[in-house]
């Protein structure tokens, strides 16, 4: 009985330990995501594909899921209450799969978000005269990368009838007759692909926790099982 006792007072400051540090790097991962959304609100009436608005998203919402699922960990390791423990248990594995079967789609098309992501950029770019918001996005996109368009600066031909916005040429030269050559969507993409290497050791390290956590809440529930079993 002595030594049921001590393995679940040991695994239970583990289980509290390896959640606390899960809460804290959910609240990185919120806090990342708002700054890069306060970063990026000069973009924020462009579609949510834009890829660094879509990172400020994912970034937002997963920091928020795993603060919760940590405060519940934490919470059912001190009550050492079963029905918590199995529910964190559950969630957090739910939420691991998910994110494992979130990153294998979006490896195996990347092409295909792109793709799309390319067309309703294109899309909001018809909207260009009519939206002042939008209008005011897109002229912040192409300034602040020096870019002229989604895939080249002809995709403003059918919007402008030829002509190209003054945010494509330095010093918004007005009218803009040879703008700036390079893609919006690949130099935001790259400009994320640059920042998101710390992100992603940040990502990895939570997704180690994430594993203990599991092992750690079914460990202690199934030690508290036994030793209810043991008071019987």
């Amino acid at each position: 009985m002595w030594l049921c006792g001590c393995c679940l007072c040991c695994v239970k400051y583990l289980m509290f330990i390896f959640n606390l540090v899960f809460w804290l790097g959910g609240c990185g991962l919120f806090g990342i995501g708002l700054w890069l959304s306060f970063t990026q609100e000069e973009f924020s009436s462009l579609p949510l594909t834009f890829p660094s608005l879509s990172a400020a998203n994912l970034l937002l919402v997963a920091g928020g899921v795993t603060m919760v699922l940590g405060f519940l960990g934490c919470l059912g390791a001190l009550k050492e209450q079963r029905c918590l423990l199995f529910m964190f248990f559950l969630i957090l594995l739910l939420l691991v799969l998910t994110e494992g079967v979130f990153i294998l789609v979006i490896h195996m098309y990347q092409d295909q978000v792109d793709s799309r992501a390319q067309d309703e950029l294109k899309g909001g770019m018809r909207r260009y005269k009519m939206e002042p918001k939008l209008k005011e996005s897109w002229d912040n996109v192409q300034r602040r990368f020096k870019c002229c368009g989604v895939s080249n600066k002809t995709d403003w031909w059918e919007v402008l009838e030829g002509t190209l916005p003054a945010s494509c040429c330095s010093m918004d030269t007005d009218p803009c007759v040879d703008g700036w050559t390079e893609p919006c969507y690949q130099k935001a993409r790259q400009w994320l692909l640059d920042n998101i290497p710390s992100v992603l050791v940040f990502g990895l390290c939570i997704g180690v926790v994430q594993i203990m956590a599991l092992v750690f809440s079914m460990l202690m529930y199934c030690q508290i099982r036994y030793a209810q079993r043991m008071d019987i």
